[in-house]
């Protein structure tokens, strides 16, 4: 059988769908055929399929590189429950567990083997893949190769043995997330010369990007999460340790079900809380950038950061893990001028040399024109990775296009006041006191200082300390002032603002208001708002029986629920009510195992519910 007619037959009976996406097709035959592969891919297109097949086509074993063991565990699940044969090497395993996967490695007995970087790298294990039969190598997560990116690992540089080692097993690379730099890295370190390119779209349709200014940031997520995503999964991240404790606690005590994970705790708790995230339903992760990478949940509703990211590989990376089943989901930030001071001081005091600075910074940059843009989210997003797009129709700034002012006044009063408390005083000051002077609060500082005599005093009244800070936020960013981290982040005026204070160049500011897009009920797809709108009816009751029987058959086997179907499934199967197994092979996501397995159960649970 030709490769292509081999990869269309495995697509449909041992996954389960009925045609490859976008680019998947190219791809597995490219690699089926021998060659190597660089996969740029969103989180949610299918990149495994894009190595599973070709490795099941292939003579021999596919090796995968995985960077977490979370996520080696859920392939692993997800493949058994397919059909597949996998297995998984990582230091979680007792040894007599390590020696019988080795065992099946060398009789041949398995199909895709997870493993560790760490681990791959050890001369047992390559010692072990050099007397084995091998079809390709997977390097999952690949940008973590990259020292400029965002989850830079070390012993991924390490894995150019490969093709040194193994120089006729084809490789391929797959990563959601690098722009131009990253991918350069990638295929110098990682010695993938001849390695075809294969750039899918960035665009995740299916996700609303929401921006907000921070006022009371945890406040904000709290409305957010009970008037949008009430009993959903989702991640928040924080910038710190204390402030995801502090968070996961606060969402805690107003009856969240919220979970913390960082790098500070021990190993045991982040294992337990994580797997409670995956296997659970409802729960909503809080946690540092030490979270995520390689989480499989599908159905993750919303990606929340009440924190500034430190650059848009960041974001994207991180949003992506919201909507992985196609259907509707959220990437809601808000941020403020104390993300861009906390930001550009750990740049500052970063041991980086001056080249590593200047590209931190412009990614700094970057993030906070995204922040800042009065244009569509979507297209600025996608744009930065080289990729045309329009305006999008389901971004904040689409839904409500934000009202511009000219400002060039209030820049004006706001430098001037900077300038004339420094005048007076022979040091500068931070942002409160040149706010509370502009809004004429006599406060015992200023009293100190003597600045309720200064003829900036009370000039600015009319605003208030919120829409102050949003002024002196964008003249931040438009580089009119800048704070000084030597002296406790006190504000100067730079050389560019003399434009403004001497009447030459004037200011199209970003007016700061409550956006109220609210999207619950408003934009679900067409299936689960047929179903879930109303409760009551019959093809809702079925998707929370199948729902029922899916989370009893999960705890039954030890996997996460989405291993053994995915949310879109049971919506096809409530929406359609397949009578006999004929019909259930027609269900995208029920593949010969699943359906050989599973397929009278499934029966039986829709006929009772129906009934």
């Amino acid at each position: 059988m030709q490769p292509a007619s081999r990869a269309d037959q495995i697509l449909r009976d041992t996954f389960g769908y009925p045609a490859f996406r976008g680019q998947q097709q190219d791809i597995v035959s490219h690699v089926a055929e021998g060659g190597d592969a660089l996969v740029l891919m969103p989180t949610g297109g299918g990149k495994s399929l894009c190595y599973q097949i070709p490795a099941l086509i292939r003579e021999g074993m596919g090796v995968v590189v995985s960077p977490l063991i979370a996520l080696m565990q859920d392939q692993v699940a997800a493949l058994d429950e397919a059909g597949v044969r996998a297995a998984a090497l990582n230091s979680s395993m007792s040894w007599p567990d390590v020696q019988a996967v080795e065992r099946r490695v060398r009789q041949g007995d398995i199909d895709l083997l997870y493993v560790a970087p760490e681990r791959l790298l050890t001369e047992r294990c390559l010692d072990l893949l050099t007397s084995s039969k091998l079809a390709l190598f997977a390097i999952d997560e690949a940008h973590c190769v990259s020292q400029w990116g965002h989850d830079f690992r070390p012993e991924y540089i390490r894995l150019a043995v490969l093709a040194e080692r193994f120089p006729g097993v084809p490789r391929i690379a797959l990563t959601a997330t690098a722009d131009a730099l990253t991918r350069k890295e990638i295929i110098e370190r990682l010695h993938l010369q001849n390695a075809r390119e294969f750039v899918s779209s960035f665009d995740r349709p299916n996700i609303r990007y929401r921006i907000n200014e921070k006022i009371s940031p945890r406040k904000q997520l709290l409305e957010f999460i009970k008037s949008e995503h009430p009993g959903e999964a989702g991640i928040v991240y924080c910038l710190s340790r204390n402030t995801v404790e502090e968070t996961a606690e606060f969402l805690a005590g107003n009856g969240i079900n919220a979970l913390p994970y960082h790098a500070g705790l021990d190993s045991g708790t982040r294992e337990s809380n994580q797997n409670r995230f995956i296997r659970d339903d409802g729960v909503v992760m809080v946690a540092t950038i030490a979270f995520g990478m390689g989480i499989d949940k599908p159905d993750v509703r919303f990606v929340a950061h009440i924190d500034l990211p430190k650059s848009i590989e960041g974001y994207y990376q991180e949003t992506g893990r919201a909507g992985r089943d196609g259907l509707p989901a959220d990437a809601w930030m808000v941020y403020g001028l104390s993300d861009v001071v906390q930001q550009r001081w750990m740049i500052d005091q970063s041991e980086g040399d001056a080249s590593y600075k200047r590209i931190i910074t412009a990614k700094l940059d970057a993030i906070l024109g995204l922040c800042e843009t009065t244009s569509c989210r979507r297209v600025a997003l996608l744009e930065y990775f080289g990729e045309a797009g329009k305006s999008c129709d389901n971004c904040d700034n689409c839904i409500i296009p934000p009202e511009m002012w000219d400002g060039t006044d209030a820049a004006r009063k706001l430098m001037s006041c900077i300038f004339r408390c420094e005048q007076a005083s022979g040091f500068s000051f931070g942002a409160q006191q040149i706010v509370d002077v502009l809004r004429g609060k006599s406060t015992a500082k200023v009293q100190q200082f003597g600045h309720e005599k200064l003829s900036t005093f009370g000039i600015g009244a009319d605003l208030d300390a919120n829409q102050w800070r949003s002024v002196l936020r964008q003249l931040v960013m438009h580089g009119l002032v800048k704070v000084d981290h030597e002296r406790f982040n006190t504000l100067r005026l730079t050389e560019a603002s003399r434009e403004v204070l001497r009447g030459e160049r004037r200011l199209n500011l970003r007016r700061q208001v409550a956006k109220p897009v609210s999207r619950r009920g408003e934009r679900r797809a067409v299936d689960k708002a047929r179903i879930t709108a109303a409760p009551d009816s019959a093809n809702a009751i079925v998707f929370e029986a199948l729902r029922g029987w899916r989370r009893d058959t999960a705890k039954e086997h030890g996997v996460p629920a989405y291993t053994i179907f995915h949310d879109s499934t049971l919506l096809e199967l409530a929406d359609r009510l397949p009578g006999s197994l004929d019909e259930l092979r027609e269900i995208s996501g029920i593949g010969a195992t699943k359906l050989e397995r599973y397929g009278h159960a499934l029966l039986e649970v829709m006929q009772s519910a129906g009934n």
